[in-house]
């Protein structure tokens, strides 16, 4: 029977779970940036200033960023089955309390406690998104298709930002704030049952996968799994101090950071920009804040591929890279210049495609971290991300006072040249496993 299926090409149920985890993306963006269209109504609504709003942010972004490494141990620890199941399932249950619970407590203090509790409480379920999808796509995924699988993950994410701001603009014109995170709530509930039904935590145990796919998964595993056997502790015990400890963690860590305390600009406050800098409407800054998702809906796969092509030909540290530097360097420079742009369309059109660019890093970013830990990839995930929320943490407090005290274009400015400072750090960063970050741990 075994020698009968070698005769047929390989299934392709390990994409279908990348298109699953990419639908965890897209769901868990539009659950997180939801908050960031209602607050042009909610501000007024519950008599909220814009540095209040700030702490919501910050309230969702704390609790993200303190459970990326436990969400990702977990994972690694129990499957990434059971736990994003369970996590989705928190998302629509707390998004339906942001909707319900402001206003039903007394006085803006009560409105405000109200509403950072649940927003902690879904940035501690979403802390496992990326982690476990991380840790899924390791075991699911053979190594020269990794870099393509998670920014196709990361495709999610930016199909989702562009497609909760028009949706949200339109319900909130037609039935209210509150009615726009009841609508949002039910894709969170949808894909935990999906994700529960299909997916299995290894392929041996997918009754869809044959033998061509099977060994087309291990073969492209074997390497990393001989190297990472001499430094192996024993499965389900979490090594976090050797990951904090390891040279090129910490460099791709420390560029995260700075990677997403940028993206993380755009995720909160761009809507926002629009309609106060730009005096667009709340219908067309719904509109036009889809627009740099759309580009990095185009660009993030493409610059995936081509991680995962130069990779193979050049070697991973160079492939990896190039692309992250490169993607980092174009996005900086069109940042700076979309700040200081006169005519609004232009501006749009300029911080569109720097958003883009800034989110074809993820590629590198997430392969590159799975490489570094290959057991253990959903808690490597799982510390980078957490140096990147604390990225997003920092933005979400600077980026307002900055504005107040001194405009966007400084805010703005600063982003950009943080941006170029974390493409420098990548030059720093091996990933190539003639020399293992494993062997330094023995150091």
């Amino acid at each position: 029977m075994t020698q009968q299926t070698d005769h047929f090409p390989a299934t392709a149920v390990r994409w279908r779970i990348v298109a699953l985890l990419a639908a965890f993306s897209l769901i868990s963006y539009a659950l997180r940036t939801n908050i960031s269209i209602a607050a042009a109504l909610m501000r007024a609504d519950l008599h909220l200033s814009q540095i209040q709003i700030g702490y919501v942010f910050s309230a969702f972004l704390i609790g993200y960023a303190v459970f990326q490494a436990p969400a990702g141990a977990l994972g690694d620890r129990f499957g990434p089955r059971v736990v994003l199941t369970v996590a989705a399932a928190i998302w629509g249950v707390t998004t339906v309390m942001t909707g319900a619970l402001p206003g039903m407590v007394g006085g803006a203090v009560g409105t405000l406690e109200a509403l950072l509790a649940v927003r902690f409480l879904l940035g501690v379920a979403e802390a496992a998104t990326y982690p476990v999808a991380m840790s899924a796509v390791s075991v699911w995924m053979p190594p020269s298709e990794r870099a393509f699988a998670n920014s196709l993950v990361i495709a999610g994410m930016a199909l989702g930002s562009a497609f909760i701001p028009p949706v949200m603009a339109r319900v909130m014109g037609v039935s209210g704030w509150r009615m726009a995170f009841y609508v949002t709530s039910i894709p969170g509930f949808l894909i935990a049952v999906l994700w529960w039904r299909y997916a299995k935590d290894d392929p041996e145990r997918h009754a869809g996968v044959n033998q061509p796919e099977r060994r087309m998964i291990a073969a492209g595993r074997v390497a990393f799994h001989n190297t990472a056997d001499e430094a192996d502790t024993g499965r389900g015990h979490v090594i976090y101090w050797p990951l904090l400890r390891n040279r090129n963690m910490l460099l791709i860590s420390a560029s995260y950071f700075l990677d997403s305390y940028v993206l993380a600009m755009f995720v909160f406050w761009f809507y926002l920009y629009l309609v106060d800098e730009r005096g667009f409407s709340i219908l067309q800054s719904g509109v036009f804040s889809s627009l740099p998702w759309i580009t990095a809906l185009i660009l993030a796969p493409a610059a995936g591929r081509l991680c995962d092509l130069l990779s193979a030909r050049c070697g991973r540290r160079l492939g990896r890279r190039v692309v992250a530097m490169t993607a980092l360097g174009i996005s900086s420079v069109l940042l700076l210049w979309g700040a200081r742009a006169e005519q609004p369309m232009l501006a749009i059109a300029v911080l569109s495609l720097s958003v883009g660019f800034l989110m074809s890093t993820e590629g590198p970013f997430w392969s590159t971290a799975a490489d570094i830990s290959e057991r253990y990839a959903g808690t490597a995930g799982g510390i980078m991300n957490t140096a990147g929320n604390l990225g997003g943490v920092a933005q979400a407090s600077i980026v307002p006072l900055v504005v107040q005290q001194f405009g966007w274009i400084p805010a703005l400015a600063t982003g950009s040249m943080l941006g170029l400072v974390s493409a420098l750090l990548w030059l720093f960063i091996r990933v190539d496993h003639e020399d293992p970050a494993w062997s330094s741990w023995s150091s």
